[in-house]
């Protein structure tokens, strides 16, 4: 991607975050909102599209198997994002799907997130959380 490029997408994040409070909440929603322009694989809005944030996909490939309002196709998001590039707890992707608005129960993401595994489109392997051994997910 060509700097003017990658000037205009962070230009359109920061127009849609302008109205927000300074602090956290302002700084992650910019980050959300960038990484949806920067992810690839997805639908850029117009130039001049007035700043709306776009709409969350996954990838052109998986949104075809999963819708994205599912609870699975909203995983299916945040892996687009690049989400899980590290190893994530069932407890962090609840935060971050929370960060976007989505709120579930550990108890519906844990079979939504076996479903994933089985599909092959997220891998479980042990992890560590403090002194606790926990399942964590991870891009396959």
């Amino acid at each position: 991607m060509d700097t003017k490029k990658l000037i205009e997408l962070r230009k359109q994040a920061e127009k849609a975050v302008r109205d927000m409070p300074d602090g956290e909440f302002k700084l992650k929603a910019f980050e959300v909102i960038l990484n949806h322009l920067l992810a690839p694989g997805k639908v850029q809005p117009a130039s001049g599209s007035g700043g709306e944030p776009p709409q969350s996909r996954a990838t052109v490939s998986e949104a075809e198997d999963t819708d994205d309002q599912s609870t699975q196709g909203r995983g299916l998001v945040l892996k687009a994002e690049g989400f899980f590039k590290k190893p994530q707890s069932i407890g962090q992707i609840r935060s971050e799907l929370g960060a976007h608005g989505w709120h579930y129960p550990v108890t519906t993401l844990s079979g939504e997130l076996m479903k994933l595994v089985q599909k092959r489109k997220l891998r479980r392997q042990r992890g560590k959380e403090g002194n606790r051994q926990v399942w964590v997910y991870i891009n396959p």
